[in-house]
């Protein structure tokens, strides 16, 4: 009898624990949902985003500093 009892018990908190992680997982979702909807009503972007934005300002940097090398050295001739 204990041993039912025990087992009853033990299956309730395994549900719960189920349960309670599709609940997380659930509010998860809803706060990123809602927080994107407010970056995007604000005009702000994504870590994303600003990474990949910053990582082409830095390559089209690099290449004007090239370009304006090779121009150099073409107007020192």
């Amino acid at each position: 009898m204990k041993s039912k009892i025990i087992d009853d018990v033990t299956a309730l908190a395994s549900g719960l624990g189920v349960a309670a992680q599709g609940m997380r997982e659930e509010i998860e979702q809803a706060v990123k949902s809602r927080i994107d909807a407010l970056l995007a009503e604000n005009g702000m972007v994504t870590r994303e985003e600003f990474e990949a934005l910053r990582d082409m300002v830095m390559r089209l940097s690099e290449e004007n500093a090239a370009l304006r090398d090779a121009l150099d050295a073409l107007n020192k001739d």
